[in-house]
């Protein structure tokens, strides 16, 4: 998410990956509210806000069209046969990973299809979760299931069905390793049909190998939810603590500005407020563990000179170094287009103020604070806005698909994939060429 000056509604019409509006613009829009929910989501009435707006037709329609209509069906069938909650565990735990496993399969082109929608869509992930997830919420079993039992298994589908427990990297010697993290879909209420392509690139990529100028080396991936609560509970460091010493390179990824990639060179520790798919709102520092020790910037150590110099595919990729900051003494917020002064507090990172902000943020500060920021390649990239055709814009006249939305999410998934290709083959930081050491 980017910076990008304009009021609060122009934004939401223009920025579909969560771009900030002007600190001031979105903290009086937005005010801080908050909604208690199980698991970090707001439960209002039938499921959550979320998960409520599954039965609207473009939602059915994606879940139709691509087999995943049967998901939610088949898991609660698993789930009254369980018995005990020992077993419902493990039909959570089994079937969460399966739904990945099939998300993943059916990007890649194993498996049968399912219908007609691209193959390399995330929707069908996305609403087959909430489906799955609003089966559970709502699930009576004969035996007794306490509050705290229930959202210990709706935290362990959305772990499991995100791959966040599935990373397999090879033993083999001089095979690199990469980790790359995408988001779903969100600003839903504007226009369920949205698609995010960094979720779309995460099922394309997981458990590939690529070439690169330092050999080969294999990338795995991640999804995370577009939710204040999910994050200030620690998803991002639950998943990437134990990950990020084992890899060689990591990014993670958002859709960003229309036309255009970003390789953000600055992370702000500041929550702006625009709502996430719970329509909750947080205005405040990044919640992290250890407060008295946290910066209020983190930087980029991805390769973003190679980067941007190399052709990697339609879209313009750049070096983006803005950021906005109350200076040092100051009260009020200032754009600085060439990065952040000394002594200065966090209004808006490179990526903006929103939850792609708050990833990179989180996992270049994880990464420092594991002491690995002069060996660690690792930062954030912002995809280009994922666009419809020119006749599919109106979201209440407009088709779920069309051939140039295809063809923008093909090219961006190609993108990424160039992206790392040139980031992996640049070497670590300070040591060009030289493949970090890892255990």
């Amino acid at each position: 998410m980017t910076y990008t000056g304009v009021r609060i509604g122009l934004l939401a019409l223009t920025l579909l990956a969560g771009s900030a509006a002007t600190p001031t613009a979105s903290a009086a829009a937005h005010p801080g509210t908050t909604h208690p929910g199980t698991a970090g989501s707001a439960t209002v009435g039938s499921g959550t806000v979320e998960e409520q707006r599954l039965d609207r037709a473009a939602p059915q329609e994606i879940l139709r069209r691509s087999g995943f209509d049967t998901v939610a069906p088949q898991f609660t069938r698993m789930l009254e046969r369980s018995g005990s909650y020992t077993r419902a565990e493990h039909v959570v735990a089994r079937q969460g990973a399966r739904l990945w496993r099939r998300a993943v399969d059916r990007a890649q082109g194993r498996g049968p299809a399912g219908g007609d929608l691209s193959r390399d869509d995330d929707r069908p992930l996305y609403w087959a979760r909430l489906a799955m997830t609003r089966e559970l919420r709502g699930w009576k079993p004969g035996f007794g299931l306490t509050d705290p039992q229930r959202g210990r298994l709706v935290a362990a589908l959305e772990q499991t069905s995100r791959g966040q427990r599935d990373f397999h990297y090879p033993r083999a010697k001089g095979v690199k390793r990469i980790l790359v993290t995408g988001f779903d879909p969100f600003t839903l209420d504007r226009d369920v049909r949205i698609s995010n392509p960094s979720g779309a690139t995460a099922l394309a990529l997981d458990g590939t190998t690529i070439r690169t100028a330092a050999g080969p080396a294999r990338v795995e991936t991640a999804v995370f939810p577009v939710r204040w609560q999910d994050f200030a509970e620690g998803t991002v460091e639950r998943t990437l603590r134990r990950q990020l010493p084992r890899v060689d390179l990591f990014t993670t990824v958002s859709q960003g500005r229309v036309g255009r990639f970003d390789v953000e060179r600055t992370n702000g520790a500041w929550r702006g407020g625009f709502p996430d798919n719970d329509n909750a709102s947080r205005t405040e520092t990044v919640p992290v563990t250890d407060p008295a020790s946290q910066p209020q910037w983190t930087s980029t150590t991805l390769p973003y000179e190679r980067i941007v110099a190399a052709y990697t595919g339609r879209f313009p990729v750049y070096d983006h170094t803005s950021v906005t900051e109350i200076p040092a003494g100051g009260t009020d917020p200032v754009v600085r287009p060439d990065g952040p002064t000394p002594g200065s507090t966090a209004r808006a990172g490179g990526g903006g103020d929103y939850l792609s902000n708050e990833i990179a943020y989180r996992a270049t500060l994880l990464r420092d604070r594991l002491g690995l920021h002069d060996s660690l390649p690792g930062g954030h990239v912002h995809t280009p806005v994922l666009e419809f055709g020119a006749g599919n814009t109106d979201p209440a006249t407009g088709t779920v698909t069309d051939p140039e939305f295809v063809r923008n999410r093909l090219d961006i998934i190609a993108q990424v994939r160039s992206i790392l290709t040139v980031a992996a083959g640049a070497g670590v930081p300070g040591v060009s060429g030289t493949a970090r050491t890892r255990d």
